[in-house]
């Protein structure tokens, strides 16, 4: 029963009394929407339930939130499904469908996923999360939503003939069930972006388990720049090595504003090894995998660090080639280790040989790293003093980086990739053997989970997830770290087995971390990576509002093919945007590190310049491209954010633009005053079902062709929006090409582009405004950076005759934009009249300075 004060009953049993009619019904096998056969050859043993026949019992969402999804509830309902005998892995058909376009999300590894798209339901990859079926007969979009209902969740999957299973799993012999009446959410609209937002929010008052993106504050990171330590690293990070990286940014005019220190800072040590030492010469991920966590503070190499020691004339040197030599070593063991296994497979017997060179390449790897590693001083300090240790590096980096806002690491959901070390610690921590799911069956084989499966997971209880969080958290607040990456998310539905299967264990371990998030990191300091499944998103965001929605960034392709190097790249943004249309909902997209001086920099930060998240980069330290890396920030490390998260635009919604061989990816957002579209030639790789993995496609990584149209622009999706979208005429700058001209919604043809492989073009439209009789105006922004847009702080427009004008407040430093049919009378720079350029084609220009005292801005001013 709903709390006195919950409006939860009292709103949702008015429901029927408008728009009463569901638009889904099911009947003689047919499952329809307004009549049109969606599926066939539903058996008889699968139930729908309109939306408001199931209301919830009780939800803490806001009222104006029960009365929107009051509003669409007609446009919803569920499929539930019984069977005779109770079990704990149950598996159903919903009917069959074919010759109908869908794109859906599936998981391609037990932590990331990725979309597909096809025409049947036999079409389907393992592990889908949700199918958006189109329904041109209608104008309209389905989505079929696999659920969590009591203590199952669900996925969907490939059946026969053409029919879609739903899937339902509890994680543990011990949790049975026959019978679901929710286990999947089906909801209808016209605009498909529109519809996720209202099936998520009609999910969201159902299951009361999560908040939306809407409800939650999210850190401030994600408006500025940063430096995560990883890829410059890996494992042999050290606070030397992280003053001098920050250090470099510094130096090159573009100070971060947050730091993640990656993995490589905990205490862990590996089983058989000294328990009171730290594991020794790890370099790469995958040799951390099967180590525990056995104490809560840093590890010994940030533990000797002395207070001051960065800030005095004789501030250690550090030499950048030094992580670089470690980590090609490592690779060469690591390329040996893989040569044995493969002559393990082969049925070699003699592998003496094999065993000799890793015995010598790790000699000479321990050898690279000498009796100490390159840390912080020459004496190991064991003291609690707060002139050591962590707490000591964080107070000099802000005391010398005045601009560093948040400094965050990292840590895995279960503490570390093999968990918490039993004995360690005053917490009841038990190795578990890992089981993996049946339907993790498809996906891509994954050296992290090969080496979980190896060592196991030392599991906290989860009766002590409170604790447990707050001992680590509590000790990081202290020592002035501001918020957590939290990693390796997707770890528990391996260990459920004797918790109560996977729903119940992460109803505690979820409720702990964001226990402890609100207690110890302001509510918001937290990033979630390796969680893009949906137990996660269901019960785990109640207080997270940022995580990840792509994989790793791969500088290489870890499987050996050269192209890699390229192909992996368009693979990256096809993730962050396409996941972008679901996890959007709930949490803040972020679309990931890159390196500015890779190959393919440019390509991933043409993406991040209008992704509408946080940009950050994992340079390695001397190796930054600074002239791109500012493009992207300003000088004060915030950045020209866009007002919506990126998304496919509707003409990509149903395509491949992997390896068709023929779509480009178009992504929308908007900016404060018009919106922009980015083209992205991302042919060239993809997932290939047989082999169950994503693989190079050559004969696809050539130039494409597409078109673009304002209209790509989903001005709608933000209220504030709504205005521009009703321009009669804009304006639009092709950033790459440096060409301005007008476009009308309704006369003017798309605008036509061929895109190199691996490169872009982002087009910016501003609508236009019309100044008396003649004058047409549009600013643009500062060029020099790829989301001019997003420079525009403020603009008013003045239409007496007497001062008929326009004024503009703009961020940054550079080359301003404008088009103007007429050449402006006057010109004011910050109250000062000034000169600038016109020509007969439109383009007004002025050159701006980056104005310090006022926090960047410009007030630029036009009269006529």
């Amino acid at each position: 029963m709903a709390p006195p004060n919950n409006p939860v009953n009292s709103t949702f049993s008015v429901m029927g009394s408008e728009n009463s009619v569901n638009h889904f019904d099911l009947s003689n096998g047919k499952f329809n929407v307004k009549g049109i056969p969606l599926l066939s050859e539903v058996p008889s043993n699968v139930t729908f339930s309109p939306f408001a026949s199931i209301p919830p019992e009780s939800s803490n969402a806001p009222l104006h939130l029960l009365q929107r999804v009051q509003t669409i509830s007609y446009k919803g309902g569920f499929f539930g499904f019984s069977k005779g005998e109770p079990s704990e892995k149950l598996r159903n058909s919903l009917g069959k469908f074919s010759d109908r376009n869908f794109l859906s999300i599936f998981r391609f590894k037990t932590w990331w996923s990725t979309m597909w798209v096809g025409r049947s339901g036999s079409d389907l990859q393992l592990e889908t999360q949700w199918v958006l079926l189109d329904v041109p007969e209608i104008r309209s979009y389905v989505l079929i939503l696999p659920l969590i209902e009591g203590s199952f969740r669900s996925a969907l999957q490939p059946g026969v003939d053409g029919h879609t299973m739903i899937y339902a799993e509890s994680g543990s012999t011990q949790v049975k069930a026959s019978k679901f009446d929710a286990i999947a959410y089906v909801h209808v609209s016209e605009n498909p972006y529109s519809l996720m937002k209202e099936a998520y929010s009609s999910v969201r008052v159902h299951l009361n388990t999560f908040r939306l993106l809407e409800e939650k504050a999210v850190p401030g990171l994600v408006n500025k720049f940063g430096w995560c330590t990883w890829d410059a690293f890996y494992l042999t990070v050290d606070p030397i090595g992280v003053w001098h990286g920050v250090k470099e940014f510094a130096e090159g005019g573009v100070s971060p504003r947050f730091l993640i220190i990656d993995d490589g800072w905990q205490s862990i040590n590996i089983d058989g090894e000294n328990p009171n030492e730290d594991a020794k010469n790890l370099v790469l991920g995958g040799t951390q995998m099967t180590a525990r966590l056995y104490r809560f503070d840093e590890c010994e190499k940030f533990r000797r660090y002395q207070g001051g020691l960065m800030l005095g004339p004789k501030a250690p040197a550090f030499d950048p080639k030094r992580p670089k030599m470690l980590i090609a070593k490592a690779i060469e063991v690591e390329q040996a280790e893989k040569a044995r296994d493969k002559a393990i497979i082969s049925g070699d017997t003699d592998l003496s040989l094999f065993d000799l060179k890793i015995k010598k390449l790790k000699k000479e790897l321990g050898e690279m790293f000498g009796g100490e590693e390159n840390g912080t001083s020459s004496e190991t300090c064991g003291c609690k003093s707060d002139n050591n240790g962590m707490k000591a590096f964080t107070r000099d980096l802000r005391s010398k980086f005045k601009g560093l806002d948040d400094i965050y690491v990292w840590h895995a959901l279960c503490g570390a990739w093999g968990g918490v070390k039993p004995g360690s610690t005053h917490l009841d921590s038990k190795v578990i053997p890992v089981r993996v799911s049946p339907g993790l069956d498809g996906t891509m084989n994954d050296l992290a989970v090969v080496k979980i499966v190896e060592g196991g997971i030392g599991l906290v209880h989860p009766d002590q997830a409170d604790d447990f969080y707050d001992s680590m958290h509590s000790h990081l607040n202290k020592v002035g770290i501001t918020g957590v990456k939290v990693d390796v998310i997707h770890t528990l539905e391996y260990v459920s087995e004797e918790y109560r299967g996977r729903v119940e264990l992460g109803k505690a371990y979820y409720r702990g971390l964001s226990n402890s998030i609100s207690k110890n990191f302001n509510g918001t300091g937290i990033i979630a990576s390796m969680q893009q499944c949906n137990d996660f998103f269901f019960l785990g965001t109640q207080q997270v509002s940022f995580g990840r929605v792509g994989d790793d960034f791969w500088f290489q392709d870890p499987n050996g093919d050269p192209m890699g190097v390229y192909w992996l790249q368009g693979v990256h943004m096809i993730h962050c945007a396409y996941n972008s249309l679901w996890m959007g909902q709930i949490i803040q997209p972020d679309w990931d590190m890159f390196q500015s001086d890779h190959l393919c920099a440019k390509f991933h930060a043409g993406s991040r310049a209008i992704c509408g998240g946080p940009v950050y980069v994992s340079d390695s330290v001397g190796g930054h491209d600074f002239h791109l890396i500012k493009k992207l920030v300003f000088p004060d490390g915030t950045i020209p954010k866009c007002q919506h998260f990126a998304l496919p635009t509707r003409d990509c919604l149903f395509k491949n633009p992997l390896f068709d061989n023929k779509t480009i990816l178009k992504i929308w957002n908007l900016n404060k005053y018009g919106g922009v579209v980015g083209a992205f030639n991302c042919q060239g790789a993809g997932w290939d079902p047989k082999e169950q993995r994503i693989r190079g496609h050559p004969e696809c990584y050539k130039p494409m062709s597409g078109s673009v149209h304002v209209n790509d622009i989903e001005w709608d999706q933000k209220m504030e929006a709504t205005g521009m979208g009703e321009g009669v005429e804009f304006a639009v700058y092709l950033d790459q090409a440096e060409e301005l001209f007008l476009v009308t919604p309704i006369s003017s043809d798309p605008i036509q582009t061929t895109i190199q492989p691996s490169t872009f073009e982002i087009f910016c439209f501003v609508p236009i405004k019309n100044l008396g009789p003649t004058a047409k105006f549009a600013p643009i922004g500062l060029t020099n950076m790829f989301n001019s847009g997003g420079t525009l702080q403020e603009l008013e427009y003045d239409e007496s005759e007497k001062d008929r004008g326009v004024r503009i407040k703009v961020k940054g430093g550079g080359s301003f934009l404008a088009y103007s049919s007429d050449k402006p009378k006057k010109c004011y720079l910050n109250g000062t009249e000034v000169g600038f350029e016109w020509g007969a084609d439109g383009k007004l220009t002025l050159s701006l300075p980056w104005n310090e005292e006022a926090g960047g801005i410009s007030d630029v001013g036009f009269l006529f």
